[in-house]
């Protein structure tokens, strides 16, 4: 292959002139169309052309709180089992029936509620639908296949109970919210809650509370030429919404089951060390409250925020902690909003030796941020969220997440776009006001390493006396 010879001009190689940088376009997330179905089951529509693969996902809300005390756990253990064999077909014909038309097919519980994902090429959409449909309304959950993902849920325990960022997790969330508050366990249930699930436990679950009254099932992708919603209410239109007190209004926006904002620990402001003996590192976990979606003011304040904290190599932690001090590969700060209510929590590994420094000035720039953040902070908070967001949303899958993601708090993907223009229009001020109104100084932090180093120097700090629990 030859190139093109440079141009000469007077024996000396001409440069050709700079083209133009031309600033980029505000950008919108796709905007879907919308139906409902008599069922109540919302369907959202993205056409994202070139998209051959659609992604469908599945969002039913489901608070935790609904689980027995003494089952915590069937939930997980109920979604993880949806896809082991339905009514009309065995676990081994069902996955067969998915791997012949290149479905792929998942489900899991979170926070907000059970989500179901399923990815397949657009030519099989209306045969996955219909195995969608199976897997939800006529699951089989066949004995022997609860037993092994309650065995294989036992086992995950015992490694998060092995690494130290799990176990600095769960330590965080049960010194964090109050003891009777769900939130203050594992989503997926502790080992004596696991142990004792049955399918009769299983099975009443599943009945009594996977519904579409309040669901949403988001359908993008490259629909030229077909109709997703004629898709879904063929497949999923008879889906039985079981007993109701009154009629479905379908004219009004779809009710989402309440939740009351999770109780806080009294005594959550404190310092807890895991004990992991000989440990030549240590994890950080902090914590205290911070924002819904639903914010007074809007939420756009809080990415930037995390942004500018711990959010990049550039940010305030990583620069200190990582670039100047290099007691770290990189600590990462974030506001995680909830159904109710919200944390602002920043993590990660330290050098064991010099644990209590590393708390001290984290701390220290987590509370130096109340001052307020710079306008150049600002600055490259904006570009970063707004010139990367087209590449966030550039694959029909990542479009679906999270329109089912937003579905629980009861929003759209325009509450993506009005956050968005927000953060291109927002100010050092009203950023630095939004983090004041949540950090007051009140932390709450795990620190998982070797107790017999650790203690005393966190303990000389003067932020409180550490308590030490077991690993």
């Amino acid at each position: 292959m030859t190139s093109s010879p440079t141009p000469v001009r007077d024996g000396q190689a001409s440069v050709p002139p700079r083209p133009d940088v031309i600033p980029a376009e505000p950008f919108s997330v796709p905007t879907p169309s919308l139906t409902r179905l008599a069922n109540g089951l919302t369907v959202l529509s993205y056409h994202l052309p070139g998209q051959y693969v659609i992604s469908v996902r599945l969002a039913i809300p489901l608070p935790l709180a609904r689980e027995p005390r003494d089952k915590e756990g069937v939930a997980s253990i109920m979604s993880r089992t949806l896809d082991e064999g339905t009514a009309r077909h065995t676990s081994v014909e069902f996955a067969r029936m998915l791997e012949r038309r290149g479905v792929a097919l998942g489900a899991g519980m979170g926070e907000g509620g059970l989500s179901v994902d399923l990815d397949v090429a657009k030519r099989h959409l209306p045969d996955a639908l219909d195995l969608l449909r199976q897997c939800i309304t006529e699951p089989a959950f066949p004995q022997d296949q609860v037993e092994r993902h309650v065995a294989t849920r036992l086992a995950e325990i015992e490694q998060e109970y092995a690494v130290p960022a799990h176990r600095g997790g769960i330590e965080l969330w049960r010194t964090y919210f109050d003891s009777q508050s769900r939130s203050a366990r594992p989503v997926a249930g502790q080992a004596e809650t696991v142990a004792s699930i049955t399918r009769d436990d299983v099975v009443a679950f599943h009945d009594e509370h996977v519904r579409p009254n309040a669901a949403t099932i988001v359908v993008a992708g490259d629909l030229t030429g077909i109709d997703a919603a004629s898709f879904v209410l063929k497949a999923l239109g008879e889906w039985e919404i079981g007993e109701t007190d009154s009629p479905l209004d379908l004219t009004a926006p779809p009710e989402l089951p309440d939740r009351q904002p999770p109780a806080l620990a009294d005594d959550r402001a404190r310092i807890v060390i895991v004990d992991r003996p000989d440990s030549v590192q240590a994890e950080l976990l902090i914590a205290c409250a911070g924002p819904d979606r639903h914010v007074e003011g809007g939420f756009a304040p809080f990415p930037m925020l995390g942004f500018i904290l711990g959010g990049a190599p550039t940010s305030r932690l990583d620069l200190l902690l990582r670039e100047d001090k290099g007691y770290t590969y990189g600590l990462r700060s974030g506001f995680r909003p909830r159904r109710r209510g919200g944390v602002f929590i920043t993590s990660g590994s330290v050098r064991g030796d010099v644990a209590a420094e590393a708390l001290d000035l984290t701390l220290s720039v987590l509370e130096d941020a109340r001052a307020g953040v710079t306008d150049d902070e600002i600055a490259q908070a904006r570009s970063f969220l707004t010139l990367t967001a087209p590449s966030r949303y550039a694959t029909a899958d990542t479009v679906a997440e999270e329109a089912a993601a937003l579905s629980f708090d009861g929003l759209g993907t325009d509450f993506a776009d009005r956050t968005l223009r927000a953060i291109a229009a927002a100010s050092a001020d009203e950023v630095s006001t939004a983090y004041r109104q949540f950090v007051d100084g009140s932390w709450t932090v795990v620190v998982v390493g070797d107790a017999a180093s650790i203690a005393e120097p966190i303990a000389a700090l003067g932020r409180g006396t550490p308590t030490v629990v077991a690993s």
